[in-house]
């Protein structure tokens, strides 16, 4: 069985995170699109499935990531970014329950806050944290996350 290298799993990371963005993006947009049309049952059916995906792909994904934010311990000066990456979490969570009770405007705004809020955190998780766990190769990074699909995706 062949494990990732510390760098495989930073861009599997990565583009899981572009991937993770681009459907939030397109389920925002389609929301967003409903609600310029005025189309109240199009709003309803939309906003329940960006909320859908939030419940199933991206609190997942943060609670998986969340298990990964230890490895910074090891790291100087990673751990508080671990800690206000942790902050980021709970912040898109409440947004996604305050998606749960609004319609209308409201939805299509707190749905594009969702993905702006979380396009900003995945890119400090792409650009701080996981590039300074993985440069170190006592921390085992590619280990950590092989076979974490809330993070890396699918095979």
């Amino acid at each position: 069985m062949s494990h990732l290298s510390d760098r495989e799993a930073l861009a599997a990371v990565r583009q899981h995170h572009t991937s993770m963005l681009d459907r939030a993006s397109a389920l925002s947009q389609t929301l967003t699109a409903a609600v310029e049309a005025g189309d109240a049952s199009t709003v309803y059916d939309e906003r329940g499935n960006l909320i859908e995906w939030c419940a199933d792909d991206l609190v997942p994904h943060f609670t998986a990531e969340e298990r990964l934010y230890g490895l910074a311990d090891g790291v100087a000066g990673a751990g508080l970014l671990a800690e206000a990456l942790r902050h980021d979490h709970e912040a898109i969570a409440a947004l996604v329950e305050e998606l749960r009770a609004s319609d209308g405007v409201r939805a299509a705004a707190v749905g594009q806050s969702i993905v702006r809020a979380f396009a900003l955190h995945a890119d400090k998780e792409d650009s701080l944290l996981f590039p300074a766990v993985a440069d170190d190769p006592e921390l085992g990074f590619g280990a950590a996350v092989e076979g974490l699909e809330e993070v890396v995706g699918a095979a």
